[in-house]
């Protein structure tokens, strides 16, 4: 891999990180905040147009590169300051706009790849979970804490409620499991087994008290 490569590679991890932390804060805002439901089909147009918007970013920034790169040119007396370019620099600037367009161009991809933005929009849903999961048991530890010595209870409510939506119940229960938090399906069917000798057992105790 070159170095351009390698810098639009880095340029894009940035970039879908600020992203999931865009998409984040909109599930955050809308799916609990406002009490809204979560629909993967319109936060996905949400997510698509954040990407959007950070590859018209970049490509802004190469214009602006370009510029410096153009004004640069036959100048070679010392430079002023750090973005004070001289002759020297033109060819560094270049690569600059080249790795800034290539992160642009990638982003666009990414627009149009509905598993792409969809895998986006799963880990900004699971950040977006994890903080409030984090918020709640924080809450959950505070001792003696009741519902009406709570100020924020009234206000929190329809945001948990509205988080419980956002839960995989079914992770949620092989994650459990996987902890030891939860009895096994062969735990859950001796255990019901144990329950029907107990229950044969008493039906044969009241026969005899009967007789």
């Amino acid at each position: 891999m070159g170095r351009t490569a390698e810098a639009v590679g880095e340029g894009l991890q940035i970039a879908w990180a600020a992203a999931r932390l865009a998409v984040k804060n909109i599930i955050l805002v809308d799916t609990i905040a406002r009490g809204e439901d979560f629909d993967p089909e319109t936060v996905s147009e949400a997510a698509r147009e954040v990407l959007l918007g950070l590859a018209v970013e970049q490509e802004s920034v190469a214009e602006l590169v370009e510029r410096q790169r153009k004004k640069a040119r036959g100048r070679y007396t010392e430079s002023d300051g750090t973005h004070d370019y001289r002759g020297r620099d033109t060819r560094n600037l270049r690569k600059r706009r080249t790795q800034y367009l290539g992160v642009a161009k990638r982003l666009h991809e990414q627009a149009d790849e509905r598993e792409t933005v969809l895998r986006l929009v799963e880990e900004a849903r699971e950040s977006a979970w994890a903080d409030v999961e984090g918020n709640l048991s924080r809450r959950l530890a505070v001792k003696g804490m009741r519902a009406d010595a709570d100020p924020e209870y009234a206000a929190m409510r329809d945001a948990r409620m509205s988080a419980v939506a956002m839960i995989d119940l079914q992770r949620l229960e092989s994650r459990q499991r996987s902890l030891g938090h939860l009895p096994g399906a062969e735990e859950v069917e001796g255990a019901e087994e144990g329950t029907g000798d107990e229950d044969a057992a008493d039906e044969t105790a009241d026969e005899e008290v009967d007789a």
